[in-house]
Formats: C-alpha cells, structure tokens, sequence
C-alpha cells in the first residue's frame, strides 16, 4: 500500500496531518511508509492539485468526491468538508475509511 502526503511548504496543516495518518495507522495495526511529497507551483498545476496537505493512499485521494485536473488546482491550504464541518485535516475516520477501502 502506498500513503502519500502531500503538501506546499509552510503549509501549518501538512505536520498535522501526517501525524493523523501516522495515528489511524497505528490504530490499524499497519507499519507502512507515509510518504510526504512537497509540491512545487508548477507540480501543483500539472497534478491538479486541490490544496495542502493532499492525501493519497495508492494514488486516489481519500476524499473520493474529488476531482483533481489539469484545468482547475490550487497552492494554498486545504480544507476537508465533513458532515457540515471544514477542517484543514481530515478526520480519523475519512484515512480510516481510505486505508481499509484500499487494503
């Protein structure tokens, strides 16, 4: 299983954020590397990417409901929306989800 963080440097949710993973892991009972993956402007719109911390397990975003292409990215913080709720982290249970759906 490839976990992959991905970020902008200086972003204040990246360490958070791999912290959680790293959490929900250990939870899981599951000793895999969590990549981090800084992300460059010019990666960023290449990628598609939707904001920092961006986190992949096996290439797809744990966010399923997002859509990353060339046409729209962003280099700037994230937020995760949940039941109502934004977050610059996502929640234990959306890597949880992630994890397990890929395992």
């Amino acid at each position: 299983m490839k976990l992959e963080v991905l970020y902008i440097e200086g972003c204040p949710n990246h360490r958070p954020a791999v912290e959680q993973v790293l959490s929900v892991m250990d939870e899981m009972g599951i000793a895999e590397t969590v990549y981090e993956t800084p992300v460059t402007i010019d990666q960023a719109r290449t990628l598609g990417f939707p904001g920092s911390p961006t986190i992949r397990v096996n290439d797809e975003d744990i966010e399923k409901d997002t859509h990353c292409d060339v046409s729209g990215f962003s280099y700037s913080c994230r937020t995760y929306a949940e039941q109502g709720k934004l977050s610059g982290v996502p929640s234990r249970e959306l890597i949880r989800r992630a994890i397990y759906e890929a395992l």
